[in-house]
């Protein structure tokens, strides 16, 4: 009889043990859930659209935050930042003569403020994904404007979509041209 007592004892143990480590698991995994979709933001949702599941898409968001962080990201210099604006200022001057330049421009001194930073500019998709690590709350201002951008190209733009953009590149540009930001990073990585 004590045997069998023992051995339901035992079961009961490994039971509960096991019951204990899959609570753990599970307050684990909703923890992380929450930094991620507080980190990312509405990117987060539309990486949960993209990828199907919410399991998948955090694997994809710490895939992209393991990226950046290899990227040797940068404060801009002060005339760097002032030679940017110089050329913002330009690009908002443009866009009363011909917002069609004034919205490429746009793009172009989005992408080469990135640059700058450290982030690497081969293509659309890419910089919008290593821009979500860091500035997720500009995204889509970034899609809005660059789909706006290109139809543009194929003259399905308006004038009203064309200052949409511009208003959504300033955001865009304001967010990457900031001071402080990386030290925010590394603030919300550790």
């Amino acid at each position: 009889m004590g045997d069998i007592m023992d051995t339901a004892t035992l079961i009961a143990l490994v039971i509960a043990i096991l019951a204990l480590c899959g609570i753990a698991f599970l307050l684990v995994d909703r923890y992380r859930t929450r930094k991620l979709r507080s980190r990312f933001g509405p990117e987060f949702d539309r990486a949960v659209a993209q990828e199907g599941s919410v399991r998948r898409a955090k694997t994809v968001l710490d895939r992209r935050e393991k990226r950046v962080a290899r990227y040797q990201l940068r404060e801009l210099t002060a005339e760097e930042r002032e030679n940017l604006a110089a050329e913002w200022n330009q690009v908002q001057q443009r866009f009363v003569d011909d917002p069609n330049d004034a919205i490429e421009r746009a793009e172009r001194l989005v992408v080469k403020a990135m640059h700058l930073r450290g982030y690497p500019t081969s293509d659309f998709e890419s910089q919008t994904a290593d821009l979500s690590v860091s500035h997720p709350n500009v995204l889509t201002d970034y899609r809005i404007a660059h789909e706006i951008m290109l139809q543009t190209a194929s003259g399905k733009a308006t004038t009203e979509d064309l200052r949409r953009a511009m208003q959504h590149y300033r955001n865009l540009f304001q967010d990457i041209a900031s001071t402080g930001w990386i030290r925010e990073e590394a603030r919300l990585a550790s």
